[in-house]
């Protein structure tokens, strides 16, 4: 069973990724705080008691599914928009560009330039990863961001490992043709 220590040792680490998963998601970073503050409240009312190690997987999950809650109420949202639009101005400003977060590593020695040349790469990466659609992105972001294996992944995916691969690979090679294109190879 995980002590609260370890809970929000769990919670402090988790926090910025999960924000930059629900960012790449719902590109609005107040939604996106919204859904990762709902998760990590259920995890800590629901899930508290269970063992730290399982923690990871049911957090990413609890995640997804409030990722999923915020698109089902969005769209039930816009039907009633687009239903009674005659009635009033339809007033939806665009969201907001993802914002770019440092790149991990030591940069302390690295020149100016060669930095700025990382936050560009780091900045498209993210921006063609924005562009994927959701499963692959899913997969994606649990498989070499998260560092999941694909039992994992297809555990908080609530998928076979056949459909985990495949996601990752679609992925994969969408991000690799959308790069070369702008002129970046990995």
């Amino acid at each position: 069973m995980a002590t609260r220590e370890e809970l929000s040792e769990f919670l402090a680490g988790v926090e910025r990724r999960a924000f930059k998963q629900a960012m790449f998601a719902v590109r609005d970073e107040s939604h996106a705080l919204d859904i990762v503050q709902d998760a990590m409240m259920k995890i800590a009312e629901k899930y508290g008691d269970r063992p730290a190690a399982e923690l990871p997987l049911i957090f990413t999950r609890i995640l997804q599914n409030a990722t999923h809650d915020y698109f089902r109420r969005t769209k039930v949202r816009s039907t009633w928009v687009t239903l009674f639009s005659a009635l009033g101005s339809d007033d939806h400003p665009d969201a907001d560009p993802l914002e770019t977060l440092e790149a991990a590593g030591d940069t302390r020695a690295e020149s100016s330039e060669a930095a700025y040349s990382r936050e560009q790469i780091v900045a498209l990466i993210e921006e063609e990863v924005a562009k994927l659609p959701a499963r692959q992105r899913e997969a994606f972001l649990l498989r070499y961001w998260e560092d999941y294996d694909t039992a994992e992944t297809a555990v908080a995916m609530g998928c076979s490992e056949g459909s985990v691969k495949t996601h990752c690979s679609r992925a994969t090679h969408a991000l690799a043709k959308a790069l070369k294109e702008r002129g970046i190879s990995l």
